[in-house]
């Protein structure tokens, strides 16, 4: 079984070409991001901030992204207790690099409004400051949200993929799991607290060219369990990950490199999958054996003109299962809070 390739170099990630310089994966971000050095449109730049910040009654959810030729603010609530869901998006068009996204995950800051949104994402010394505002969010409701993300682990999971189809597509991805949150969100006249004993952020931070047509499934999971900070990132789907998956398993911010795995969705009758039954998630090895017990499937298509669309089910639920550590030790998963999507795009 072919083993995946940790990267050890460092510098630019693009070559004079445009091209990938070392695809692979890596626990910290190694290589620097420059748009000056892409050979590919604007408009296939694809630039994205996500964050999710949940406990066992809430989920919040913050996209900040540019892909080129439309531009995304969105903001979901998501109730755990009655398996409700809110996603308000705010879409620019044209917006071709103008949202000034950070070129670094480490620094950097986003700062951005128009008359309806207004968007700060700032590092204060290590910890990260999130403050959102959108008016018009469900209805009259408006929703505000302040948080402090700190204590980052010593991990996190970074990727560089390839596209055989096009050598000057590339996705540079890191998502950090686990972080200590606090702070919490309004939602017209309902407050709800993150308190910092049982509540946890991630980010997904990608940049990247992208081909048009994409599909991928990815599932993060984060929480405490007998004491200890525990993460998941799984996923697969597009582009060429012979180098490297970006499957990692991570306890007290240690991260567990797993190999490739299957989310085992189940199907329809018709074909289609069955999100809200049980999911069976795999992998390649051995090491990864768990149930995924669907409670909430938040839909999210968008149609402009035929032309950019996109077919989302971002599923949330828990995980029950083992999973082995790299030197091959159980552990187990109990009720542990997950999100898993199967996201279609053609943008």
């Amino acid at each position: 079984m072919a083993q995946d390739h940790l990267i050890t170099g460092s510098g630019p990630l693009l070559d004079e070409r445009g091209r990938l310089r070392e695809p692979g994966y890596a626990f910290r971000p190694p290589f620097d991001y420059d748009h000056e050095r892409i050979a590919a449109s604007p408009l296939r730049i694809k630039d994205w901030d996500y964050y999710l910040i949940n406990d066992d009654r809430f989920a919040v959810a913050l996209t900040f992204s540019d892909l080129g030729y439309i531009g995304l603010v969105s903001a979901s609530v998501i109730d755990f207790e009655t398996c409700t869901y809110k996603t308000t998006s705010e879409m620019l068009v044209m917006p071709l690099g103008r949202m000034e996204l950070p070129l670094s995950s480490e620094t950097g800051d986003i700062v951005w409004k128009n008359k309806r949104c207004r968007v700060r994402f700032a590092h204060e010394g290590t910890a990260r400051r999130l403050s959102f505002y959108m008016a018009s969010f469900d209805g009259n409701d408006e929703l505000e949200v302040e948080l402090l993300l700190d204590q980052e682990p010593r991990d996190s999971m970074v990727i560089c993929t390839p596209w055989d189809e096009d050598e000057k597509a590339f996705y540079y991805n890191r998502k950090i799991i686990g972080m200590r949150a606090r702070g919490g969100f309004r939602r017209g006249a309902m407050v709800h607290e993150f308190d910092a004993s049982d509540s946890l952020g991630l980010l997904d931070w990608g940049r990247g060219v992208w081909t048009y047509d994409n599909v991928w499934y990815w599932a993060a999971a984060q929480g405490k369990l007998d004491g200890h900070v525990i993460g998941l990132n799984l996923g697969y789907g597009f582009g060429n990950t012979t180098a490297a998956s970006e499957n990692m398993l991570f306890v007290d911010g240690v991260a567990h490199k797993l190999g490739r795995v299957d989310f085992g969705i189940p199907t329809k009758e018709d074909g289609g999958y069955d999100y809200l039954a049980p999911w069976h998630m795999t992998d390649d090895e051995g090491r990864l054996d768990l149930a995924f017990s669907p409670s909430i499937d938040r839909i999210d298509d968008i149609d402009v003109g035929g032309l950019i669309k996109s077919e989302q089910h971002q599923v949330f639920g828990v995980l029950d299962g083992t999973v082995a550590l790299d030197d091959g030790t159980p552990l187990a998963i109990r009720g542990l809070r997950a999100s898993a999507e199967h996201i279609h795009n053609r943008y």
